[in-house]
């Protein structure tokens, strides 16, 4: 196993490599590139009167080239773009004037603590309450719970934040939680109670969000996996042994019911922080998820690749923690065979 881990490992370069490589000369020979957005932001702008002639001569062309590195073949400007990595550097953002790697790491603790608290309580709630579903398969709890699942499953993310805004932020009904953003105005003024409580309070909707996308899959997927091995031999035959039903379950069967839950526990740790454009959007969280959608629309190459880079190396890091955790829960797993 150890040799299969580290061939994972050593993997990783390669395919981040094929990944920014294809990135990088699709947004480059697509139309509307950074050439052509500078040349046009060079036609917008420059007089007073926020007009400039249309016409650029070709001495402002090989300019701009020279400064994106364009005078040279794309294959060539990608490896210059790569050398720039290696020196921990992402360059600088177009659209926001300011170093990539500033950015990024100025939003990602917005994202972590949203995506994280999100990431951590779908689990903790999730796979005890498909437990709990699964012993009671066809009880009133279950029935009543499936109902509740079934209802957070069908409603749309955008369509949930709007309506808890509605709901509890409006005024409309209630006025219990805040409107949006991080934190308060004042939040500075605050002593750390207060700070702790004022984050609490701007959080809980957006987490609500954050864990009601992944609230329905993830407990049926528990409550279905762990009816799977109750239904088994080797549990039928522990009860018939003498050990109590709930014993069966949580020494035997529960292990075993956590395979499927793995499956997807290293994509939606992945995600943590890439942040979710449409909570964002909706509670005015300024995240990854919206820098992401600006450096897109806008075409700001830089902030797209820094970003991409990072994402998918935690795309990565987080199919490898899913293996590792095949390894764990079943120890009899053998990816080398």
């Amino acid at each position: 196993m150890r040799n299969y881990f580290l061939k994972r490992i050593f993997l990783i370069v390669p395919t981040i490599l094929g990944i920014t490589f294809l990135v990088f000369i699709l947004s480059h020979l697509a139309p509307g590139g950074p050439l052509e957005r500078e040349i046009a932001k060079l036609r917008g702008y420059g007089n007073e009167d926020g007009a400039r002639s249309s016409l650029i001569n070709n001495e402002e062309i090989e300019i701009l080239k020279q400064k994106l590195r364009l005078d040279k073949p794309l294959p060539v400007a990608y490896l210059y773009w790569l050398w720039d990595v290696a020196s921990l550097d992402l360059g600088e953002s177009r659209l926001h004037s300011r170093p990539v790697n500033e950015l990024i790491f100025e939003k990602i603790p917005v994202s972590l603590t949203f995506g994280l608290s999100g990431f951590l309580l779908s689990y903790l709630i999730c796979i005890p309450l498909g437990i709990r579903k699964a012993i009671q398969s066809g009880q009133a709890f279950d029935s009543g719970t499936s109902i509740i699942i079934l209802i957070a499953y069908s409603i749309p993310v955008f369509a949930l934040s709007m309506l808890l805004l509605y709901l509890f932020s409006s005024g409309e009904v209630f006025s219990v939680f805040p409107l949006g953003h991080e934190y308060s105005d004042n939040y500075d003024d605050l002593d750390f109670f207060e700070k702790t409580i004022d984050r609490a309070e701007h959080m809980f909707l957006p987490v609500l969000c954050y864990v009601s996308g992944s609230f329905a899959m993830l407990t049926l997927l528990m409550k279905n996996s762990l009816l799977d091995q109750i239904s088994k031999e080797y549990v039928r035959t522990a009860i018939s042994k003498g050990l109590s039903f709930k014993d069966a379950i949580y020494k035997h069967a529960f292990r075993n019911s956590l395979i499927p839950i793995a499956t997807g526990f290293g994509s939606n740790l992945s995600l943590v922080l890439a942040g979710s454009l449409i909570i964002e959007l909706v509670f005015s969280i300024d995240g990854i998820g919206l820098l992401g959608f600006q450096a897109v629309t806008e075409r700001d190459t830089n902030l797209m690749m820094g970003l991409l880079l990072i994402q998918s190396f935690l795309s990565l890091i987080g199919n490898i923690l899913s293996d590792l955790c095949y390894v764990i829960i079943d120890p009899r797993i053998n990816f080398e065979a």
